[in-house]
């Protein structure tokens, strides 16, 4: 089997429903929890998977977490003037 994600439009649901039901033999639904809570969760993960790779690779930096909070502070001192 294959997996794939449809979007099915509101007005339309029923209908798909019906078709699926009476196709059941070729066909299981079943209901995506990562997104049900984020509708771009595999969006996401892939774009976090690709970042991940570039710093392994060395194609980005990642900034040390002390520098970053040394750019908020500085960044919050210039709105405060």
């Amino acid at each position: 089997m294959q997996t794939i994600a449809v979007q099915i439009k509101n007005d339309y649901v029923q209908k798909f429903m019906k078709y699926v039901n009476s196709h059941s033999e070729h066909i299981a639904i079943a209901k995506d929890k990562n997104l049900e809570c984020d509708p771009y969760f595999y969006e996401r993960q892939k774009e976090l998977h690709q970042i991940k790779n570039d710093i392994d690779n060395g194609k980005i930096k990642m900034i040390e977490n002390d520098d970053f909070w040394d750019d908020i502070d500085n960044y919050v001192e210039t709105l405060k003037k």
